[in-house]
């Protein structure tokens, strides 16, 4: 396995071709904005700059690992060689159901089709191709030059050799992979999002304010961020996302989303991204100073 395209220059997909240039694959990243192709391989120049000023990497490694990228806008052309396609689009089911027909007509019959969904169905998705023995989930964690784990979830119809395979190139590229089944938010989601949700609920009730939430978690609990800044993070939107997906597969009340996650989103304030969510990072002006009129 040489050959990997990947699907989406967000931050996710960006941090997927970092990882697998680094480690010596020819990697096609493919997105229909050039102006993301663009910035994407801004970033990710400067995370290995990063990586090189603190002695993690020679200047020699960043260069190979920048020439063994390759951007395209055109999806045939991205995907025709690969080895392994790794979708890395925004998390709509829709969406990704879409993207892997185009990936079952355009890349090779031998490739392996893997998606970085964090929490929507990968039996479903591979319902929608030719070869639903050859998907698979591999979902990588945010920052993925930095984060250890990798969740590979089995679908249905997945076979137990591209199974060993994606377990065994995860090892290769460093990084810890975990199989897991395919049920909604599979293992990470299905407990990091009940607990955000939860400390958002916790600020909606008016328990405590942001930062009180956050730092009862970080110095009660050893978490590196409390839950709302993770939230941030990760893009109020995504969490909303994730946890809709849940709430519609086990139809439990624990995973209905907070309202006032629901209203935040609906008012564009999605985090880090959009530039404020739970914390405001234009001015440094918390969000829950403004709660009451979501609540």
């Amino acid at each position: 396995m040489k050959n990997i395209a990947v699907i989406g220059a967000g931050t996710m997909g960006n941090g997927i071709a970092h990882v697998f240039a680094q480690h010596g694959f020819q990697v096609s990243l493919i997105d229909v904005s050039q102006e993301r192709l663009n910035s994407a391989l801004a970033t990710i120049e400067k995370n290995l700059e990063r990586m090189a000023a603190r002695d993690l990497l020679q200047p020699a490694q960043v260069a190979a690992t920048l020439k063994n990228i390759t951007g395209h806008t055109a999806l045939d052309k991205g995907v025709g060689q690969a080895d392994l396609v790794v979708e890395a689009a925004t998390e709509n089911a829709e969406l990704k159901k879409q993207i892997f027909r185009d990936l079952d007509r355009h890349a090779p019959a031998r490739a392996i089709l893997a998606t970085n969904t964090s929490s929507i169905s990968i039996t479903a998705i591979a319902a929608v191709t030719g070869r639903p023995a050859q998907v698979i989930g591999m979902h990588f964690m945010n920052p993925v030059p930095v984060m250890k784990l990798v969740e590979v979830i089995r679908g249905y119809s997945t076979s137990d050799a591209v199974t060993k395979t994606i377990l065994e190139l995860s090892g290769k590229l460093g990084k810890t992979p975990t199989e897991v089944n395919d049920y909604p938010g599979f293992v990470a989601n299905r407990i990091l999002m009940p607990m955000i949700n939860e400390a958002i609920e916790t600020l909606y009730h008016g328990v405590a304010g942001v930062q009180e939430i956050d730092t009862v978690m970080k110095l009660g609990m050893g978490h590196p961020m409390g839950p709302l800044q993770l939230a941030d993070f990760i893009g109020l939107d995504v969490c909303l996302s994730i946890l809709e997906v849940m709430y519609n597969g086990f139809r439990a009340p624990k995973y209905a989303p907070c309202p006032l996650l629901v209203k935040m989103v609906a008012a564009g304030k999605l985090g880090v991204k959009s530039g404020e969510g739970f914390y405001d990072y234009a001015q440094s002006r918390k969000a829950e100073q403004v709660a009451s009129q979501f609540a």
